[in-house]
């Protein structure tokens, strides 16, 4: 399920990229998260007006906001491949948020895996390890350490709860602070057909479907683990703009799409793969 949101979020980066042409970041923000916040208010109805659901989701919603207040500041000065890329460092930021959270040690797979990842991200963008670091980098750097506190923790938070209403509270506190933001910036709205679709695509598909399933998932799973998966994102994205010919992938981004598919993999079946087998008991006659 984690999966099938990366899927999603992966598909829908086209779609947003073309509707910021129309209006400005904030506007769309805050149309996006509001009708899916109507969406998930519509389905959670009462369960939404629980005290820790409240208090819970204003916390998340907090968090889910200024990630993407800070990443759309910084792509004002810096390229969309390296803020991809800095945006994935969250996978490395989650282990040790997660591990301050519930003071639990991640597995040495999710960790390997969690660095392979990091490494196909560098290949997947053409980031530098000897690139110098702009004003955009570093706001997106503090975007990144955001995200990986939302995924560790939608862990703390979710566990028995109703995962719809949490996410319903999440998304109308971001809605209502992009809005109150939208005057901080310039000001800008032009709407297309094509844009009330992506506001439709990402506020129901990409908000509210998305957020609520990852909300479910992180109940039953690690927020690394979570966190790994959530590295295919850009691998998607890329396969997405190669088949709507908006791009023609060469050698770097199929190494770098091979190597966090394989960080995936290691940090989902790399530890039952190298834990001893115990001998079978023997009857004793």
């Amino acid at each position: 399920m984690l999966a099938f949101c990366t899927l999603i979020w992966g598909l829908t980066f086209v779609v947003v990229k073309d509707a910021l042409s129309a209006s400005d970041a904030f506007t769309f923000l805050a149309l996006r998260f509001g009708l899916g916040a109507v969406a998930c208010l519509l389905w959670a109805r009462r369960s939404v007006l629980e005290r820790n659901t409240l208090k819970h989701g204003l916390g998340l919603g907090l968090v889910l906001f200024a990630g993407y207040a800070f990443q759309t500041f910084g792509l004002e000065d810096t390229t969309p491949s390296r803020s991809a890329f800095i945006t994935g460092l969250s996978v490395i930021g989650v282990p040790f948020i997660a591990w301050r959270l519930f003071n639990r040690a991640p597995s040495w797979a999710s960790v390997a895996g969690a660095a392979i990842a990091i490494l196909g991200l560098a290949r997947l963008t053409g980031f530098g390890l000897g690139d110098a670091l702009t004003r955009g980098d570093l706001l997106t750097l503090a975007c990144a350490l955001l995200y990986a506190g939302h995924i560790a923790l939608t862990e703390k938070f979710a566990k028995g709860g109703s995962s719809v209403a949490l996410v319903a509270v999440q998304l109308t506190t971001v809605a209502v602070l992009s809005a109150l933001c939208i005057p901080l910036g310039a000001p800008r709205f032009s709407p297309t057909p094509a844009y009330w679709g992506a506001v439709v695509t990402t506020g129901l598909l990409a908000s509210a479907l998305a957020i609520s399933i990852q909300t479910w998932a992180q109940q039953r799973t690690s927020a690394v683990r979570a966190a790994v998966i959530f590295s295919l994102e850009p691998v998607v994205a890329v396969v997405a703009s190669v088949a709507l010919g908006l791009e023609s992938p060469g050698l770097p981004e199929l190494a770098g799409g091979a190597l966090i598919l394989f960080g995936v993999l290691v940090s989902e079946v790399g530890a039952a793969l190298v834990r001893p087998v115990a001998a079978p008991a023997l009857d004793r006659p």
